[in-house]
């Protein structure tokens, strides 16, 4: 009795990595059909397609497109949570870090276009992802200015510093630099980019040359 009770959980991992796994497959292959149609062109019945599935068997993971699409957006969150989470000590440890996050997303251009795609889209009245990338940004900036106001609070920096301003400026930059380099990966240097104004900012800031 006892056996057959650690078959049957046995059985039940395996189907439940195997689970894991399709869904695994099904957000990267929507993620590829969001990057190159974006998200309201792109055809569920193509993304099933992808990977090998009727719609039903898509359907069985996903019930609907917009449940794709919040998954990726959780998965997301998930990955760069921890990542971008080892930077906000201090203002020198942030702007470097921004450095080391695009350094790691130059490794999968596919993914970043997927966003920068999901996110001009997200402006549009009713778009599923809006919320996410609202409350995305809005974090992002407060997690930045919090940085910059410790800073001042301590006297690293000039008290005149207005925090907000200076995430502001932060995250146009990397937006700035990453649609640039989506458009001409193979000519245009984004890492390079943003390791000169990091320079430039921090030598302006007196915490180093």
């Amino acid at each position: 009795m006892a056996e057959q009770k650690v078959e049957q959980q046995e059985k039940r991992r395996r189907r439940s990595r195997k689970g894991e796994e399709r869904r695994a497959e099904i957000l990267a292959a929507a993620m590829r059909r969001f990057a190159e149609d974006g998200y309201q062109n792109a055809a569920i019945g193509d993304i099933a397609r992808d990977v090998g599935l009727s719609l039903p068997g898509l359907l069985h993971h996903f019930p609907t497109k917009v449940d794709l699409l919040l998954a990726i957006l959780a998965k997301r969150d998930v990955d760069s949570a921890d990542f971008i989470g080892h930077y906000r000590s201090d203002v020198s440890g942030l702007l470097k870090g921004m450095v080391e996050i695009f350094r790691r997303n130059a490794g999968m251009i596919e993914v970043i276009r997927a966003f920068a795609i999901l996110n001009a889209e997200s402006l549009m009245k009713d778009h599923p992802a809006k919320a996410w990338f609202l409350a995305r940004t809005t974090e992002m900036q407060n997690d930045i200015a919090a940085t910059f106001e410790r800073a001042i609070a301590d006297g690293s920096i000039d008290k005149r510093i207005d925090s907000k301003t200076m995430a502001a400026e932060l995250i146009a930059v990397m937006d700035g630099l990453q649609m640039l380099w989506l458009r001409d990966p193979d000519r245009f240097d984004m890492i390079g980019g943003l390791k000169a104004y990091v320079g430039r900012l921090l030598a302006s800031l007196g915490l180093e040359g």
